[in-house]
């Protein structure tokens, strides 16, 4: 799931936490590294598989060695490789005819690949194979069409919360069930904008309540959010822009028309810029070297936003919780956000391929993953395997599974051409909202025309 989106999921707020490292497993060693055949044959085919959360290499592994053992002609060699470099190297693969034969693709490049018929079209082999699309959670499958044609099928999803240290939050009187009950505004904060100042302590002791709380001196920031969020802010300003009533595009997926100049987004940017003002939130060059992770998990920070992917790491050692999205102006909302495997479009081996990628969104493989208790798969039978298996391990992942299952409390991040682009230029302009250079409006105003511009190309 999946920044997406900048990060995971875009996503993943995990892989921040990552160096930029690859690793490879291959599967059956031993066959030949060119594979031989493409399907008639009978020869021996090596598959390339590349993804990007170390966090899941190890189950991946797993469902290629079930893979190969359902289908010992064929080999799968998978490769991981961190978030940015990641998607360096595979823009430049998919045009030098160097791509892995299947990718993990996120929905901020997906556009780009099917507009360039970089990844292959599978309608006729989901028709030919009967593949089954209802048995995902809703949604997730038609975010990989266009046109009426398919590109690719639900691998994961994920929905955001907030993760707090739960002895701060004791020293602040907020008790669990107030911190799961709370709301939020842009005018004061409400209840979620009170949590951040009484978390926000100062070396003085002195909490962001109190009077003579020195904003120049803080010890432990109420709040850190990932400020390099895009075009979306999936793990930021998203989720409180949206319960504000905001909308990012005219129509979901392929919209035609962005509404960053809407007050209800430029008011909850500004609101954020307000914490950072007042010394709620860290000021955006210096944390811009740690992250909002290494705040929170260095107790610098109280809180942070963060997505079901990161239940694992951040409650380890028990000192963290997490609390649901508080609730807005016009509800809870939390985006869901899911990813899907691509077959490269020149690939030498497409059947395969095929087979491989029906095998990843297959309940076989997707068991596999819920076992591992670090996403939920799209399956809805093997979501509910994985929420046993993080609850088995101690961890209540009802705060991200409940909104799912509650109408209006989830939206799906906008999918449209030119993401990358569009990524850089909103990105550019709320930096300048982060630095106080300027207000949203300001800020926001020329960034829309310049978006909504390229999507006239």
């Amino acid at each position: 799931m999946s920044r997406p989106v900048i990060r995971r999921s875009l996503r993943s707020p995990a892989v921040r936490m990552s160096a930029v490292v690859a690793g490879v497993v291959l599967v059956a060693a031993g066959c030949g590294s060119g594979g031989s055949s493409g399907g008639g044959g009978g020869g021996s085919v090596k598959l390339k598989y590349s993804l990007w959360d170390d966090n899941q290499l190890p189950q991946y592994k797993k469902c290629a060695e079930a893979f190969h053992a359902k289908n010992p002609k064929i080999t799968v060699e998978v490769t991981q490789t961190a978030w940015a470099q990641y998607w360096q190297n595979l823009t430049t693969q998919v045009v030098s005819g160097t791509a892995p034969d299947v990718f993990t693709n996120s929905v901020l490049y997906f556009p780009q690949f099917q507009k360039n018929n970089q990844i292959l079209d599978l309608t006729s082999y989901i028709r030919r194979d009967a593949v089954d699309l209802q048995q995902y959670q809703a949604n997730l499958a038609d975010v990989w069409t266009r046109d009426g044609k398919r590109y690719g099928l639900p691998k994961d999803w994920g929905t955001m919360g907030v993760a707090y240290n739960k002895e701060m939050a004791q020293r602040a009187r907020l008790t669990p069930q107030a911190l799961d009950a709370w709301n939020w505004n842009p005018v004061d904060g409400g209840d979620f904008g009170r949590a951040v100042a009484a978390m926000t302590v100062d070396e003085n002791g002195r909490t962001g309540l109190e009077p003579g709380f020195d904003k120049n001196k803080v010890k432990t920031y109420g709040l850190a959010i990932a400020y390099e969020g895009g075009a979306v802010g999936q793990d930021s300003w998203g989720p409180f822009a949206v319960s504000n009533g905001f909308q990012y595009v005219d129509r979901n997926p392929f919209g035609t028309k962005y509404n960053y100049t809407d007050p209800r987004l430029t008011q909850t940017l500004d609101w954020f810029a307000g914490l950072i003002r007042k010394g709620y939130m860290p000021a955006y060059d210096k944390q811009s070297t740690v992250g909002a992770d290494g705040l929170l998990q260095s107790g610098k920070a109280a809180m942070t936003i963060a997505g079901s992917w990161m239940a694992k790491t951040y409650t380890a050692d028990g000192k963290v919780a997490f609390a649901g999205m508080p609730t807005g102006p016009t509800g809870r909302k939390t985006p869901i956000n899911g990813l899907s495997d691509a077959v490269y479009a020149n690939g030498r081996h497409k059947e395969e391929a095929w087979q491989w990628v029906k095998f990843l969104a297959s309940t076989e493989c997707q068991d596999i993953v819920a076992g591992e208790a670090v996403v939920f798969p799209a399956i809805t039978t093997s979501s509910a395997r994985a929420e046993a298996a993080q609850q088995a391990a101690g961890r209540d992942m009802r705060i991200f599974t409940q909104p799912v299952a509650t109408p209006g409390e989830t939206f799906v991040l906008p999918v449209t051409d030119q993401g990358d682009r569009i990524l850089d230029i909103v990105q550019s302009a709320v930096d300048r909202v982060w630095l106080g250079q300027t207000d949203a409006k300001s800020a926001l105003g020329q960034a829309n025309s310049d978006v909504n511009a390229l999507l006239k190309k």
